[in-house]
């Protein structure tokens, strides 16, 4: 596509499923900006694949490899070079899907863009507690960039320079408290087999310091008091991870 003989680059959104029967339509609606959207699942056994296919996503079932082997996968399978990649839990604003539109019309020079993400916690949105603006690099050019990282905490190595978009990106990250809890067992089961993994031997000393301090960084160095009551669950929430983690590595 050309506008004044300026080549206008298409864009793919990938997004990795399984079972997001409940979010994926929300997802989808909010990618209007993109050219192609392609749906990679992993096996769900709810209306995942239905709702999908519904929705004009290409779907295709890949067996899971991991995070970014799974995002590269779907990186793979493209029309387009570049990449739009959202997880089920995210939605683009409006903000930023105008933003999109209107970097498609101009000339461009960076490899990748990030955006600053915000969260919907326990029916609010977080402004504070570390939370915001968590900048994330989701839009990226695939012959430049490459996912990386084979169990938590995935992120796209760039060989090029990044530029930054000023609309948030919306994340629903959790369901329930209840959600919330599970996420963290699942996750720190993940980080401390990544830390064996990588040769780091648990601490008992760090075990017991190191939780403390992620409240006191969550809650009081990144202002999480202005985010009220869920602030301080955030907190706690950071460092039960840090001592689970912990705790799971030594075993």
């Amino acid at each position: 596509m050309c506008l004044g003989g300026l080549a206008m680059p298409g864009i793919t959104a990938t997004i990795i499923t399984f079972n997001e029967e409940d979010r994926i339509a929300e997802a989808m609606a909010s990618l209007a900006c993109c050219d192609e959207i392609i749906v990679v699942d992993s096996g769900s056994t709810d209306r995942t694949l239905e709702i999908a296919a519904a929705q004009g996503a290409r779907v295709i079932t890949h067996a899971w490899e991991g995070y970014s082997n799974q995002k590269n996968f779907a990186a793979g399978q493209s029309r387009h070079d570049w990449i739009l990649s959202l997880d089920a839990d995210e939605r683009l604003s409006m903000e930023l899907a105008d933003e999109i539109v209107q970097w498609k019309k101009e000339q461009n020079t960076f490899a990748a863009f990030s955006m600053p993400r915000r969260a919907f916690y326990l029916g609010r949105w977080i402004n504070h507690s570390g939370w915001y603006p968590d900048r994330k690099l989701r839009l990226y050019d695939r012959r430049r960039c490459l996912w990386k990282g084979d169990f938590v905490h995935e992120r796209v190595e760039v060989d090029g320079s990044v530029g930054r978009l000023g609309g948030d990106l919306l994340h629903f990250p959790y369901r329930s408290w209840d959600d919330h809890l599970a996420r963290v067992e699942k996750y720190t089961e993940l980080a401390a087999e990544a830390a064996r993994l990588n040769g780091r031997r648990g601490s008992v000393l760090k075990m017991l310091v190191a939780p403390p301090v992620a409240f006191i960084k969550g809650f009081i160095v990144h202002a999480g008091f202005f985010d009220g009551w869920r602030g301080l669950a955030i907190a706690y929430m950071a460092a039960r991870y840090v001592f689970m983690r912990e705790f799971r590595i030594l075993r």
